[in-house]
């Protein structure tokens, strides 16, 4: 685990489409890190679309985020998850698929997808991701900022 972050750069949402998808299961935890993103984006300026929708689990992001994109262009669009141990390893299959969704949704539609999937051990390990010191929401979001932002130097006019 990483937790030496990269300096953000100027980062500022002013004018920028995003879109987020958002798991609803451990609602608890994924509220915060729904809020957090958002916070932080709408603190960098003013998005000129911050589209947020939520789904039942992190396995349904992929699709949600999709289904977005069939309606308009995204900047760039952010799953957001968190997926805790159980009993078996489900937890590990669920994060491996949505993560290659994400990942292969962002290549075959040019748009940066952040996936804010947090997959961890324990609750404790869950809550300090996303409400403790391990900021991961403000990660996301600083990401998802740069992203977009790379997106729009590039896109074709």
């Amino acid at each position: 685990m990483s937790l030496d972050a990269p300096k953000p750069d100027n980062l500022s949402s002013d004018g920028l489409s995003i879109g987020i998808v958002c798991a609803r299961y451990n609602e608890e935890l994924t509220d915060a890190l729904l809020a957090r993103v958002t916070e932080v984006i709408q603190a960098a300026g003013e998005p000129e679309n911050l589209s947020v929708e939520r789904v039942p689990g992190s396995h349904e992001v992929p699709v949600g985020l999709s289904l977005m994109l069939e309606s308009r262009d995204f900047d760039c669009l952010v799953g957001l998850g968190v997926v805790l141990k159980g009993a078996t390893s489900h937890h590990h299959l669920v994060a491996e698929s949505a993560g290659s969704a994400l990942q292969k949704l962002a290549i075959d539609r040019s748009t940066p997808v952040i996936n804010g999937i947090i997959v961890t051990e324990t609750l404790d390990e869950a809550r300090e991701r996303v409400t403790g010191s391990i900021d991961r929401g403000r990660e996301f979001a600083e990401a998802t900022l740069n992203m977009a932002q790379l997106k729009r130097r590039w896109k074709k006019s």
